[in-house]
């Protein structure tokens, strides 16, 4: 494997390991604040961090290079409201984003079409979570400290994370 490259898909490694921390910070607040719909959102989204980097390290032990499994640094554990919590996923979604771009840009200086064709899916992957991230704030944004429309939002997002699961489940 092109040591250049092996080395921008390790930095995603430490990336995708960071996210998953920090989403499961996230939903452990969320459920001790009584939001339990969104801390199971969040859990979710933690394991599919957790997949990303998985894929990672095993497709680059499979190029014949070697992944390193990183020391995390330690997410917040205090969030001051939902609202928060959406906005620092969407600004560390689009420092993923950015990362996964760079990525890309070294592939290509590399030529190494093999892992640029395999870090399309992170590409279009991204595109999904920042999308995801800006119509849950957008959604936040529009309630305000409304109890009631909190009381609402929560139960969405259970309903959304539910709904994930049996997708899942079924296989597709």
């Amino acid at each position: 494997m092109n040591e250049r490259v092996e080395e921008v898909l390790n930095e995603q490694i430490v990336k995708e390991a960071s996210s998953s921390h920090l989403y499961l910070s996230m939903a452990s607040w969320a459920e001790n604040q009584g939001y339990n719909g969104t801390a199971q959102f969040l859990y979710q989204h933690s394991d599919e961090e957790r997949f990303h980097m998985l894929k990672l390290i095993k497709f680059i032990n499979e190029r014949g290079g070697v992944a390193k499994i990183p020391a995390i640094e330690k997410p917040p554990i205090s969030f001051d409201s939902m609202i928060k919590i959406f906005k620092s996923l969407l600004e560390h979604e689009i420092v993923v984003t950015e990362s996964i771009n760079n990525v890309v840009d070294v592939c290509l200086q590399e030529k190494d079409y093999t892992t640029h064709n395999f870090i399309q899916w992170y590409v279009s992957e991204q595109l999904e979570e920042e999308a995801l991230a800006r119509t849950i704030l957008d959604k936040l944004q529009l309630i305000g400290s409304d109890k009631g429309g909190l009381y609402l939002f929560d139960r969405d997002m259970e309903n959304s994370a539910i709904g994930a699961d049996t997708v899942k489940d079924q296989g597709q």
